[in-house]
């Protein structure tokens, strides 16, 4: 059974490697995309970091606004818009850092407001070595 999504909900990339250390529950969200059970950002983060590995959070918050009510059905809606929108295959995860239920001459709407984040083995952002253009090219003096 899913889990209701509110702030601290974690969701990643299916096929995310993570640490061998590392153990944790998910349930299948949406096509491509799981959320971590029984974990909040901070407390994945603080597992992770365990494990040896880094769990970057992206500044600037990002927002997407739908109409609706506060219900589970809108919720999905926002974050089906959410991962419709993301491009970057960089990104692996994205934490949901606050939800707001607001009206506006009477029609009700939904704002979930989230982070990128990234789980990695390297201490250096997306610094993964095959997305590294410097690393092999030749430097001329001038």
């Amino acid at each position: 059974m899913q889990q209701l999504m509110s702030a601290g909900t974690v969701l990643f990339r299916d096929g995310t490697i993570f640490p061998e250390a590392f153990k944790c529950e998910s349930d299948s969200y949406s096509h491509g995309w799981r959320s971590v059970k029984n974990l909040d950002g901070d407390g994945l983060d603080r597992r992770i970091r365990e494990a040896g590995w880094h769990f970057f959070y992206f500044a600037g918050e990002n927002k997407i606004t739908v109409p609706g009510r506060e219900c589970e059905q809108t919720m999905r809606k926002a974050i089906e818009r959410i991962l419709a929108g993301l491009t970057s295959e960089k990104t692996n995860s994205l934490e949901i850092t606050r939800v707001a239920f607001r009206s506006f001459l009477g029609v009700p709407f939904t704002s979930v407001f989230f982070h990128m984040r990234n789980v990695q083995k390297s201490m250096f952002l997306l610094g993964d070595e095959a997305i590294q253009p410097w690393k092999d090219a030749g430097f001329i003096a001038a």
